[in-house]
């Protein structure tokens, strides 16, 4: 059995613990609540541009612009989000399980791989699969650029047939305590089901809707892929607070546990001492 003193160092280190953990929470819940306002805010505007131009592609036929080509998917370029840092539970985890699991069941053979965040390239670069592009630390001072520079990427890829579709892989933000692992294509982009009973809207469009896509199609996939990593920056973020909580609680409920241990062996203690000094004193009667 531990003795007293073992008991107050652990009780001491677990206290220590606890701390961290509390500030990494409140942490986390700071970062959060900026991460949160972002992708809030950047939400409709996405929705309303994939709309807009899912409308426009409809229009026009594939050849009047090469990211809405077509093709057999035998070669495949995916992007896998995780995060830089760990302590956030099962959030990269489950990113890069879908992500083999995918990879599985599509049959992706002709693949590669631009893995997003540290956890992603520390675990890919372990294995065969080809990697494009590394992106590492973006998360600490997140921007648009970094979207721009990974979307020329996939573009330019694409245009120039070394890929046929581009797919990503991120933890959505739903809430504070919901982040979903979404599987998104990115290119082509996907034109929207024609709907037999909805009655023919003509539109007029100035410019002619070439025009229109060649300008507003490469950034709409810089803003696809930077809502990517706005939700893929709030959902760890969320993720993180949940597990420090989480951890938090634990170490009171151990702390607790020691505690009561720490004041049975005390009280034996002295319970021991109080019988040995009654014994003593009989004996000297």
């Amino acid at each position: 059995m531990a003795n007293t003193i073992d008991i107050r160092r652990r009780i001491r280190s677990v206290k220590n613990t606890q701390q961290i953990t509390r500030a990494m929470k409140m942490v986390a819940a700071a970062r959060l609540r900026r991460a949160q306002d972002r992708i809030i805010a950047a939400r409709p505007y996405s929705a309303a541009l994939k709309q807009v131009l899912a409308s426009v592609a409809s229009r026009v036929s594939e050849k009047d612009h090469p990211l809405l080509q077509t093709r057999e998917e035998k070669k495949v370029l995916l992007l896998v989000v995780t995060g830089d840092k760990g302590l956030a539970g099962a959030f990269n985890t489950n990113v890069l399980k879908v992500t083999q699991n995918t990879i599985q069941e599509r049959g992706w053979t002709d693949l590669q791989l631009i893995p997003i965040g540290r956890k992603a390239n520390d675990f890919f670069k372990r294995r065969a699969i080809p990697i494009r592009h590394q992106a590492v630390n973006i998360f600490q001072a997140l921007s648009p650029e970094h979207g721009r520079e990974l979307a020329k990427i996939i573009t330019d890829d694409f245009v120039a047939g070394e890929v046929d579709a581009v797919y990503v892989i991120f933890n959505e933000f739903r809430s504070v305590i919901s982040q979903i692992v979404t599987v998104e294509k990115i290119l082509p982009l996907e034109r929207p089901a024609e709907d037999p009973a909805a009655p023919a809207i003509e539109y007029l469009y100035e410019p002619a809707p070439e025009k229109i896509l060649s300008e507003l199609l490469p950034r709409h996939i810089e803003f696809q892929v930077y809502r990517t990593l706005l939700d893929s920056a709030a959902a760890e973020h969320g993720a993180r607070m949940t597990a420090m909580d989480a951890a938090t609680r634990n170490a009171g409920e151990l702390i607790e546990s020691l505690t009561l241990s720490y004041n049975r062996i005390r009280q034996a203690s002295i319970t021991r001492e109080i019988i040995e000094i009654v014994s003593g004193a009989q004996a000297l009667d």
